[in-house]
């Protein structure tokens, strides 16, 4: 007998949540196969055997929190080489004639003993032409979607060339569908009437249960929002010299570089530069003592369905355009592919977030604990401008916000950064010089 265990996920991360058991009690299981997949605060994990054998018990069930460590499965070595006896008969048997009944049954106690009639394992093993089960590979977003909507993954035709299905291939199918292949839609159990007195008195509400990393934002905002003196300070860059620079431009750094020209990268490199004037800015409070960081490793808020998640770029202050575009472009992909590890997403020092490509006008981002600052950029919107005393004219202009820890960053630092900020975008050519 050998067991599963939760291995060691990350130093800030000591427990998780049984999102789905890819594999079920009495299912053989191959070194390396994966197991079960685990929510975790940032990420979702995807836990493997270390053993072949046949999965004899779960200990833990979907939903439940399990603990670094904690035995969650047990796999019986022994029954190995049975079922795998077992199940080279019922190939050979195939090969010749249809199976009987009994031959049937027999095969039924070597492997997974729900396998052919649970419906749940239709969604993870289709059978083959010989009668073999085969394991739908499929990314943990598109597995929690097809749970959600009911949809049976064997039945999702993948565009992958590997034969993964991904979420894209379910948001597909379900559009795809046929009136006749609906499931019955049902009353959901989490629809309960209001309670009496309330405005909405025999109407019905939806509880949806929190997955573990919405529940871990809500909690770290409101901890940031108790813990830290927050405030935020505004200005306004132009940005017609960053974008006449970048018409310029991009088609040749397309061309030279495979990766397009955004204004991210300009945006991380004044911040690395502002970051270097004002020190006190990439910079955490532990206990009495502030640590200010030496480094520039910028982390770029992503909206996730899962969530907002905030990856980090590396070195930020070594890098060229081209390599913080890549970096920004290959982080967002792990993002909504739901890719990222947790080394992507740890040990940041600051944080950009852009609700401008949302449409948002203005906004007061909220820290990202220890972290002690946040620059927020929003749209960009055409504005009459005061060119001098005789003229007015209409310029692209973004709103641009910084949200500091009072505790350590005072009004002139901030204002200070931000104005940093606002002369490096409006001379782009001068974000060369900076190292």
């Amino acid at each position: 007998m050998a067991d599963i265990k939760v291995p060691e996920l990350a130093e800030s991360i000591s427990e998780g949540t049984i999102a789905q058991w890819l594999k079920k009690k009495g299912d053989q299981v191959q070194k390396g196969e994966y197991v079960v997949e685990l929510e975790t605060d940032k990420v979702n994990v995807e836990i493997i055997s270390d053993y072949d054998g046949i999965l004899t018990d779960l200990l833990a069930e979907e939903g439940d929190t399990v603990k670094v460590g904690e035995t969650i499965a047990v796999v019986s070595e022994a029954g190995s080489i049975v079922s795998e006896q077992k199940l080279n008969e019922g190939e050979k048997a195939a090969g010749k004639q249809a199976e009987s009944p009994d031959e049937s049954a027999v095969r039924s106690e070597g492997t997974s003993q729900g396998a052919q009639s649970d419906k749940a394992a239709a969604s993870h093993e289709r059978e083959t032409a010989d009668g073999v089960s085969e394991r739908i590979i499929a990314s943990p977003a598109a597995r929690k979607l097809a749970r959600e909507k009911g949809i049976d993954l064997s039945q999702v035709q993948s565009k992958d060339p590997l034969g993964r299905v991904r979420k894209q291939d379910v948001d597909s199918y379900k559009e795809g569908q046929t009136v006749e292949q609906k499931p019955e839609i049902k009353k959901p159990e989490n629809v309960i009437p209001s309670v009496t007195g309330n405005s909405g008195e025999g109407k019905s509400v939806e509880r949806i249960k929190m997955s573990r990393r919405r529940q871990t934002i809500a909690n770290r905002l409101v901890e940031v929002q108790q813990t830290a003196a927050m405030l935020t300070t505004f200005n306004e860059v132009d940005m017609t010299a960053v974008m006449d620079l970048r018409k310029k431009w991009k088609d040749r750094f397309y061309e030279e570089n495979d990766v397009r020209l955004g204004f991210m990268s300009f945006f991380t490199k004044a911040v690395v530069a502002a970051l270097k004037k004002t020190p006190y800015l990439n910079a955490e409070i532990q206990g009495d003592e502030i640590v200010l960081k030496k480094f520039y490793d910028i982390g770029v808020a992503v909206a996730a369905d899962e969530g907002l998640v905030v990856p980090v770029i590396r070195d930020a202050d070594r890098k060229n355009f081209a390599e913080i575009e890549r970096d920004i472009n290959e982080l967002a992909e792990k993002a909504r592919t739901n890719k990222l590890s947790l080394k992507d997403l740890q040990g940041g020092t600051f944080t950009i977030t852009n609700g401008g490509v949302f449409g948002s006008l203005l906004s007061t981002p909220i820290i990202n604990g220890p972290q002690v600052g946040i620059l927020g950029m929003h749209t960009i919107q055409l504005r009459p401008v005061a060119i001098d005393k005789e003229r007015m004219e209409n310029r692209p202009m973004m709103y641009i916000a910084l949200s500091y820890d009072h505790r350590i960053v005072d009004g002139k630092e901030a204002v200070t950064f931000l104005k940093r900020i606002k002369e490096l975008m409006e001379d782009p050519e001068s974000l060369l010089l900076q190292g």
